[in-house]
C-alpha cells in the first residue's frame, strides 16, 4: 500500500470522526439557542468555505487534525444588545454542559450505529481454535490443549479471536485466574480451565494471547508465492508468483514459515531454492536483502507474499443480527470497549500497563490504511473503536479538553459563580503541558513501531 493510500484513508478517517465531534456540539449549540459563527473541519487556512442562512460559515481547512465550532461568546468579543441572548456565556451552566458533553457524546453513538449496522451486514471471523501451545506457557501449566475452541473467558461467550482479545486485554496487569471454557473439535463437550496471572505483563507487540503462551489455529500454509514486491530481490532472482518452494540449500520447506525463517536467518546470504514451476523442478540462486527492526537484530527479506490458504468451512463464522436484536449487540459492544478504555487509561497511570500502547498520528494513519484496504467491514470497525477513543478521550477532565470545560460547569453549578478566570488559566496551561506531553509520548511510539 503506497503513502499516498495512506494519507487519503487518514485524512477520511479523522475527516469523518472530527465532522461527527464537531456536529454533536453545533447541534446542541444551535438548540440551545446560541449563534455558531463557524464550523471548521480542520485548522489552518480554509481550503472551501460557504454560509447558511443563518449566517453560520462552514470551512474546510487545510490541516485535517481536529477541527472546532466558534459560538458568539462575550469572552471571545464584542457582542451587540441585539444578540446577547444567543451569547454561549449567557446560557445557563447546564445547556453549556450539555454543549461541550455533544461532542464526545455522539462520538459514543456513531460508534453504536456504525456496530448495529456491522451486525446486520455480517461479520467475517474465525473461530477461536487454539493451534500450538507454548511450553512452561501458563497456558500450558493450566492444562489447555490445541484443536480446541474457546467458548467463554471470564464467562462471556467469545465467538471470534476478537472477542477473546477483548476479555483477555481487560485482564492485563491484574493478578488472579483466567476462567476459560472451551469446547473440543473433536469430541465435543467443555472444559474448563483456571489459567494464573500475577500482575500480567504483555508483550505489546504480539497481545495477551501470545503472554498467555497460545497460537491462533491456522490451515496449513503451502510455500507457494503469492506475489511479488517490484523491484524485490525475489523478482530479480526470477521467482514466480505460483512457484511451490520445497527446499533452501537441500533442506526441506514444509510451510511458508519454514521458508520465512529460513529467509530472516540469511541476510545477504545467497541461498539455493529448489521449487516446483508448471510442474517441473528449478533451481533459483537468491540473496535475501538486509533489513533492521525495531529493536536492532537485522533480517534477510527478498519481497515476496504468500498465496492466501484456503480456510475450512469449520473454522469460518459469520455472526449477524436482525435489526432489532442488533440494538442490545451493538450497544453492548460500545459500552464493552468504553469500559475497557477507561479501566486501561487507569492501569497505564497505576504502571500496570506501559505506555509502549500509545499510539499516534502515524499509527492510526496506518491501520487507517490497512483497514479501508481491507474493505468496509474493516474499516467500520476501525472507525466505531477509533470514535470511542475519541470520545473517551475528550471526556477527560484535562483543561483544553470538553472533560476539562464539563469539570469547570460543574464546579460553578456546585458553588454558584464561574470558577475565576486566574484558575482557569493555570488549568490551561496545565492542561496544555499535559496533551503536549501525551502527543510527544504517541508520537515516540510511533517512531519506535516503525
Amino acid at each position: 500500500m503506497g503513502i499516498l493510500q495512506i494519507i487519503l484513508a487518514a485524512i477520511v478517517t479523522l475527516g469523518i470522526l472530527v465532522t461527527i465531534h464537531e456536529y454533536g456540539h453545533f447541534w446542541v449549540a444551535r438548540r440551545c439557542g446560541v449563534k455558531v459563527l463557524r464550523f471548521s473541519v480542520g485548522f489552518g487556512k480554509g481550503l472551501f468555505s460557504w454560509r447558511d442562512k443563518m449566517g453560520t460559515e462552514y470551512v474546510i481547512a487545510a490541516i485535517p487534525l481536529g477541527g472546532y465550532v466558534k459560538m458568539l461568546d462575550e469572552r471571545e468579543g464584542e457582542v451587540p444588545d441585539s444578540l446577547l441572548d444567543q451569547a454561549f456565556n449567557r446560557k445557563t451552566v447546564w445547556q453549556r454542559i450539555a454543549i461541550v458533553a455533544a461532542g464526545p457524546v455522539v462520538n459514543l453513538a456513531f460508534a453504536v450505529l456504525a456496530y448495529w449496522f456491522l451486525f446486520i451486514y455480517g461479520v467475517s471471523t474465525v473461530a477461536p481454535v487454539i493451534g500450538d501451545i507454548t511450553g512452561g506457557s501458563p497456558a500450558e501449566i493450566a492444562g489447555l490443549v490445541s484443536k480446541e475452541e474457546i467458548v467463554s473467558v471470564d464467562g462471556y461467550p467469545t465467538r471470534s479471536w476478537e472477542e477473546v482479545g477483548l476479555r483477555l486485554a481487560a485482564r492485563i496487569g491484574e493478578t488472579g485466574q483466567l476462567q476459560i471454557t472451551t469446547r473440543s473439535v473433536d469430541l465435543g463437550g467443555e472444559q474448563r480451565y483456571r489459567v494464573v496471572i500475577n500482575s500480567w505483563k504483555v508483550d505489546e507487540e504480539k497481545g495477551p494471547l501470545y503472554s498467555l503462551g497460545i497460537a491462533p489455529f491456522r490451515p496449513p500454509v503451502p510455500a507457494i508465492i503469492g506475489q511479488l514486491v517490484e523491484g524485490g530481490r525475489a523478482e530479480a532472482a526470477g521467482l514466480r508468483v505460483g512457484d511451490l518452494v520445497q527446499q533452501l540449500d537441500n533442506q526441506p520447506v514444509n510451510d511458508w514459515y519454514e521458508l520465512v525463517s529460513q529467509i530472516q536467518a540469511n541476510p545477504e546470504n545467497q541461498v539455493v531454492l529448489t521449487l516446483v514451476r508448471d510442474g517441473q523442478p528449478v533451481e533459483l540462486n537468491i540473496t535475501p536483502a538486509k533489513q533492521s527492526a525495531g529493536d536492532g537484530r537485522e533480517y534477510g527479506y527478498i519481497g515476496a507474499g504468500v498465496e492466501p490458504p484456503v480456510w475450512p468451512d469449520w473454522l469460518l463464522r459469520e455472526i449477524s443480527y436482525s435489526p432489532l436484536e442488533a440494538i442490545p449487540a451493538a450497544l453492548n459492544k460500545t459500552q464493552q470497549l468504553v469500559v475497557l478504555i477507561i479501566e486501561s487509561i487507569g492501569k497505564m497511570i497505576q504502571g500496570e500497563i506501559s505506555v509502549k500502547n500509545l499510539s499516534g498520528p502515524i499509527t492510526i494513519a496506518k491501520v487507517a490504511g490497512a483497514s479501508a484496504e481491507s474493505g468496509l467491514e474493516s474499516f467500520l470497525n476501525f472507525l466505531a473503536y477509533l470514535s470511542i477513543s475519541l470520545g473517551i478521550l475528550n471526556l477527560l477532565p484535562i483543561p483544553m479538553l470538553d472533560g476539562g470545560h464539563i469539570l469547570y460547569y460543574v464546579i460553578e453549578a456546585i458553588r454558584g459563580r464561574p470558577v475565576s478566570e486566574k484558575t482557569q488559566l493555570v488549568g490551561l496551561k496545565i492542561g496544555m503541558a499535559l496533551l503536549m506531553a501525551l502527543m510527544f509520548l504517541a508520537f515516540y511510539n510511533d517512531l519506535a513501531r516503525l
